[in-house]
């Protein structure tokens, strides 16, 4: 498994995958290689490369840390027989850094470069070169600390894409839904970089589906619907035969379409005979495709988007929705809401202590029929009285620009 290290860290038999920076930092001909001399350790760790990544299937892994010292033994006092140990702590993700308002211009700008990223990707399959999946763990990366830092951010502005680039952008925003649902669900930094990197590659085999199949404004028929069936199998061929991807990744591009109940396609698995990494695409994957714009359709409002998931028995592990839900909130950001007051507003930040009562912004007066003033409100604040009673379709209230409440336009121009 590839893993992305401080210098600092480096220790010999470790493999060297690849130095982050310019060739012009260090002074190593070659980037892969074992670690196996001290004078190369000295020289790495000394110079003006900051990071590495390794690969721990090739070699060694981060040393582990060293055990606490044993407390030492009282000569008048027995020794005490060590406790049961505790129950482990219910799995949560951490909590955001930076607020969405801080992060959101950092979060457009690696939308506009993931997006180039992908786009050349599949250009690049669509000609028949082998995929080098190795080139988008940069990108990965950059997503991933995104997400650490908020995952309100970039989740919500890759919902934002257009119909035209929806298969690019799909990958991206997948890859950030994956990454905040890694992190909810316990794992660590570098399982959920790998989560994420699932994500960026699950739908890679469409780049060789015939175009006016993919984007084909209307029903597919019959023969279409099974060429489309095709991709995952087509992808896991690709990264099979190109380098990079580990055998988890690998999973999630052949088996995002599987259902728990064994209705899912194309070996129709049930319960967990498909892996886990594999059934957190699957949530990831559809909740991107219905609040997204397609050549045929119009996305679903997020939060009618999860009411409508979790009415679909046997489809999605529940587990793993339960936790998909956690990450994303019941009312996801640019969600239209009613307030108990009789105004609408649009959630613009979750509140990871109440899922219920989110941070919003109030635009609409429904007694007097009028727009109010935009106000922000925290509905977890101490003192409010306010409450969500329900959610509102946007467009059926003829609110044409209603991401413009929590994104303003510029950021969303920057991230296409």
């Amino acid at each position: 498994m590839l893993k992305k290290i401080p210098v600092t860290d480096l220790r010999l038999g470790m493999h060297v995958h690849a130095l982050e920076g310019r060739w012009i930092d260090h002074s190593f001909w070659k980037t892969k290689f074992v670690l196996q001399d001290s004078k190369d350790l000295e020289r790495l760790r000394e110079g003006a490369v900051a990071e590495v990544w390794i690969n721990t299937s090739l070699g060694l892994d981060v040393a582990p840390p060293a055990p606490p010292p044993e407390p030492a033994s009282s000569p008048t006092v027995p020794a005490v027989a060590k406790a049961a140990p505790k129950a482990p702590e219910p799995k949560t993700a951490k909590p955001a850094t930076h607020s969405l308002e801080e992060e959101v211009h950092q979060a457009a700008a690696v939308c506009k470069r993931g997006r180039a990223a992908v786009t050349s990707m599949f250009n690049e399959a669509r000609l028949g070169k082998a995929v080098d999946a190795e080139r988008c763990l940069p990108l990965v990366d950059e997503i991933a600390s995104s997400v650490f830092r908020n995952p309100g951010a970039l989740v919500s502005l890759a919902r934002l894409k257009t119909k035209d680039d929806y298969s690019y952008m799909h990958s991206v925003a997948v890859c950030a839904l994956m990454v905040s649902l890694a992190r909810q669900m316990g794992l660590d930094d570098d399982q959920s970089r790998e989560a994420g990197f699932a994500g960026l590659l699950h739908d890679l085999g469409k780049a060789v589906m015939p175009m006016d199949v993919l984007n084909k404004p209307g029903k597919l028929t019959d023969n279409e619907f099974a060429i489309i069936r095709t991709h995952p199998e087509r992808g896991y061929d690709m990264l099979q035969e190109g380098r990079g991807a580990s055998e988890r990744v690998m999973d999630v591009c052949l088996h995002h379409h599987e259902k728990v109940d064994g209705t899912g396609y194309p070996h129709k698995l049930s319960g967990d005979k498909f892996g886990q990494l594999a059934r957190m695409g699957a949530v990831c994957d559809v909740y991107d495709a219905i609040t997204s714009n397609r050549p045929y359709k119009s996305g679903w409002d997020p939060a009618e988007s999860i009411a409508r998931m979790a009415s679909w028995k046997g489809h999605l592990d529940p587990d793993v929705f339960k936790a998909f839900v956690r990450s994303l909130g019941i009312y996801p950001t640019g969600s239209l809401v009613r307030l108990e007051s009789q105004r609408l507003a649009v959630v613009v930040e979750q509140n990871a202590s109440s899922l219920v009562s989110p941070v919003v912004k109030i635009i609409w007066s429904i007694k007097s029929q009028m727009p109010v003033p935009p106000t922000r409100v925290d509905l977890s604040a101490k003192g409010c009285n306010d409450r969500i009673v329900g959610r509102e379709s946007a467009a059926e209230w003829g609110f044409a620009k209603i991401d413009d409440v929590w994104a303003a336009p510029e950021v969303q121009l920057k991230a296409k």
